[in-house]
């Protein structure tokens, strides 16, 4: 999994780009509404709207962005404004794609998100067609800098992590979905820093792609990160990281 999570930190550093341009903001404000409406506007008691919440104080949203997409989504109106919605479908090499929408208009998304498939040479698939591909993790950020790889390896896997990933800058910690609070408190209470926390879709299995068509995989990903209404694009590739870092680089 290297290179599919090398091109999770490309996508990170991309995020900080697109915070500039306000695509950033847009995407994290979706998310806090969803939320909020989905479970309340307490994040104490809202794990999701805590993530979300996070996940926007580290693109530095100003506070009050922040209150009024809560308020927002917990007024009336809200119920006709935005829906999630999945879409699923497969991209060179037969590599299985999963996208998370927020949408006022699934009319108007479904047409975009398949032309966007069809002009990167993947297609669109059925509701379910690679779900069963993937399953939801929880993902915790641990800057490299300063840790004790054995120790943070040892209170992780006490506290109910399945797995510790090791890249240049950071560690990766893998839970359960419903126990990534817990590892993450564990390890904040033994003076371990946590990045980040994210909910994501992680492979069961993924395919190697080269050459070409990793090429034109990575450009229907992009394509699909840069659709307003795509909140998340998973997919189950392998790609060796310097094959990553020069297509990255044209």
């Amino acid at each position: 999994m290297s290179g599919h999570s090398k091109w999770a930190s490309i996508k990170h550093k991309k995020a900080a780009v697109d915070a500039k341009r306000g695509k950033a903001f847009t995407k994290v404000i979706r998310e806090i509404m969803m939320a909020a409406r989905g479970g309340g506007a307490n994040p104490d008691n809202n794990p999701r709207l805590r993530l979300a919440i996070d996940k926007a104080r580290d693109l530095n949203m100003p506070a009050d962005n922040i209150k009024r997409a809560i308020q927002k989504a917990t007024g009336e109106g809200m119920e006709n404004q935005l829906e999630e919605v999945s879409y699923e479908g497969y991209g060179p090499a037969g590599v299985a794609i999963k996208l998370e929408v927020v949408t006022d208009n699934k009319r108007r998304t479904a047409a975009e998100i398949r032309s966007i498939f069809t002009k990167q040479n993947g297609s669109l698939g059925e509701v379910g067609c690679v779900s069963w591909l993937f399953s939801r993790k929880g993902q915790l950020t641990v800057p490299r800098a300063g840790v004790d790889e054995d120790k943070l390896i040892s209170l992780a896997l006490d506290a109910g992590a399945e797995d510790v990933a090791s890249e240049t800058d950071n560690y990766l910690v893998y839970t359960r979905a419903e126990d990534m609070d817990k590892v993450r408190k564990a390890l904040e209470d033994n003076q371990i820093k946590v990045g980040s926390g994210t909910l994501s879709m992680l492979p069961k299995s993924s395919v190697k792609v080269e050459g070409k068509e990793a090429e034109q995989l990575l450009k229907l990903l992009d394509a699909l990160e840069d659709q307003e209404d795509v909140q998340s694009v998973y997919a189950n590739f392998e790609i060796s990281d310097e094959l990553l870092e020069k297509l990255e680089s044209q």
